[in-house]
């Protein structure tokens, strides 16, 4: 069964609607759940960020800073700082980030949370959670131009 667009398509766009229709039931019958998995942080840079990776496959990475206060019984309070691996692949974000943001400045970034793995210098494997952002908003203005 084909089914005809109203904005004018094409067979083929029929077709591939059709495609994608046949997939979505297959995956239904699956009974595949939807995830989410989203990450909001607000804090500083820990230092200015680094270009990593290839020519074709760059990427910036950088450390991100937050911190939260709690009060013991005896009313002191400890402010605890947890470090953040923040890396961009997206072209125009990783660009501008890599242009402007300074260790130090204030960002609001949104992306997803991912595990991997690193093997070290002495060849043991450990495990590494990244933040690969998707959004990273400047709470300084950019520096002027030079």
């Amino acid at each position: 069964m084909f089914r005809t667009l109203r904005n004018g398509g094409k067979l083929q766009q029929a077709v591939r609607m059709q495609q994608v229709y046949s997939t979505t039931i297959r995956h239904e019958s699956q009974k595949q759940e939807k995830t989410i998995n989203q990450v909001t942080l607000l804090g500083r840079a820990g230092a200015d960020p680094q270009k990593r990776g290839s020519q074709e496959h760059p990427v910036i990475n950088f450390p991100l800073a937050t911190h939260y206060s709690y009060k013991y019984e005896s009313g002191d309070i400890l402010q605890r700082t947890d470090w953040h691996r923040i890396s961009i692949f997206k072209p125009g974000l990783r660009d501008t980030v890599y242009k402007y943001l300074k260790k130090g400045h204030r960002v609001y970034i949104t992306g997803k949370l991912s595990y991997g793995e690193v093997k070290m210098d002495d060849g043991q494997v450990r495990t590494a959670s990244t933040i690969i952002a998707d959004d990273v908003i400047f709470f300084q203005n950019a520096p002027p131009e030079q």
